[in-house]
């Protein structure tokens, strides 16, 4: 049996479903993955078929101004779907569909009668528990939460409309908007997983019925991977240090950034080590390590603190490893699983990416490393997701879905 993930967006929202599809490889399932050609090493190494999606949202970068924001994501979304269309093969059996894929995949999945399931890595749905992701605000209260709730999705309908109907058009389908297609696959329950641990956003009591968090979906690594020698070498050679790093996050920053982290280390009188990332972090001295891309989960446990951009993936690996966190969230849904963070009492309350100073990450340091009530947290947080198995939870409900059949 075929299935296709398709997915799209930075890596954070890619590397999850190399985790996911090699756990549905695993059963028996055939598995490619769709998404845009930088992660195609990324998905290959997980041993799944890569799929190109054309569209790259790196190259708009630049853009500035709400019109302009929503000009230049309608136009990535439209690019997207043709792309997406390119993608479906016929022999599709299956389609997992993440939150910026889940409005284009319906329709190919409506064109060509394929079954459809949302593998979702934010909540979207209105819900009075918290306001929507993407807004980065604090609780309205529940009624204003859910009013901020379907106002987002309308917004979202918006960005999708031309692409919608020019999908349909594709396809030859007749025209429907893409509001009223959501409606429809609201009313019928459309089953939704979402890829997150419950202790970070418990299921809110008001979703409707067929949306379920089911914990989070690892990235694939191979099982025989180690941390380079020099890694190894550093973190032997003294106290725990502090990770720095901001993933995809903060492009064009990095000599800003290199200097206000190790003037926060040395503040705190920490050993520190720079994660390379988008931002391009560097920096010499034998209390401070440079490096690039290593798996969280050989790294993490063996550190103080971390300090990162708050993005999903990054959040939920400093969780598991049981290490609090200072969050500097820089846009999108990171000032919301920041402060899911903060309110486990696992980080100190986010510092806004503009406003970061060293004094105040300084600051912000020295709290979660010497008091013990953040690390209490976050191990609390770490026994909480030990009992869950996302993938495998995932695994289940396709095979339900599929009535077992792999082949």
């Amino acid at each position: 049996m075929r299935i296709l993930i398709a997915t799209a967006g930075s890596r954070g929202d890619v590397a999850p479903y190399t985790g996911l599809g090699a756990e549905l490889r695993r059963a028996g399932y055939d598995v490619a993955l769709a998404t845009t050609d930088t992660f195609a090493p990324l998905v290959r190494e997980a041993g799944l078929e890569f799929r190109s999606l054309p569209a790259d949202p790196q190259v708009r970068g630049g853009v500035t101004g709400k019109r302009e924001l929503m000009r230049t994501a309608a136009a990535f979304i439209t690019e997207l779907g043709q792309g997406f269309a390119d993608a479906m093969a016929d022999d599709t059996d299956l389609l997992l569909l993440s939150t910026t894929t889940a409005p284009l995949g319906w329709h190919l999945a409506e064109a060509m009668g394929t079954p459809s399931l949302g593998v979702y890595l934010q909540p979207t749905a209105p819900t009075g528990d918290f306001p929507p992701v993407v807004t980065g605000s604090r609780s309205l209260g529940r009624p204003a939460n859910r009013m901020a709730g379907h106002f987002a999705l309308r917004m979202a309908d918006r960005v999708y409309k031309q692409a919608v109907a020019t999908l349909r058009h594709r396809v030859q389908l007749p025209p429907a908007s893409a509001s009223a297609t959501r409606r429809r696959q609201e009313q019928a329950n459309w089953p939704i997983l979402h890829g997150f641990s419950a202790a970070l956003v418990p299921r809110p009591s008001d979703w409707r019925s067929g949306m379920e968090i089911v914990g989070t979906w690892w990235p694939h690594h191979d099982a025989a991977e180690r941390l380079p020698t020099d890694l190894e070498d550093f973190l032997r050679a003294g106290p725990r240090p502090v990770l720095v790093g901001f993933g995809s996050m903060a492009a064009g920053h990095g000599e800003r950034l290199s200097e206000i982290a190790v003037r926060a280390l040395r503040r705190a009188r920490l050993r520190g080590i720079l994660q390379v990332g988008s931002a391009g972090l560097a920096a010499d001295g034998d209390d401070v390590l440079t490096i690039g891309d290593v798996p969280h989960a050989l790294l993490f446990p063996r550190l103080a603190a971390v300090v990162h951009h708050a993005g999903a993936g990054t959040s939920a690996a400093a969780l598991r490893a049981g290490v609090s966190a200072v969050t500097v969230p820089v846009s999108a849904d990171q000032p919301f699983w920041a402060r899911r963070l903060a309110a486990l009492g696992a980080a100190t309350d986010p510092i806004p990416f503009r406003s970061l100073t060293a004094e105040r990450l300084a600051d912000s340091l020295h709290q979660v490393v010497r008091e013990q009530t953040y690390t209490r947290a976050a191990a609390r947080g770490a026994q909480h997701m030990a009992t869950e198995d996302g993938a495998g939870q995932a695994l289940r409900a396709i095979q339900q879905l599929t009535n077992g059949r792999a082949r």
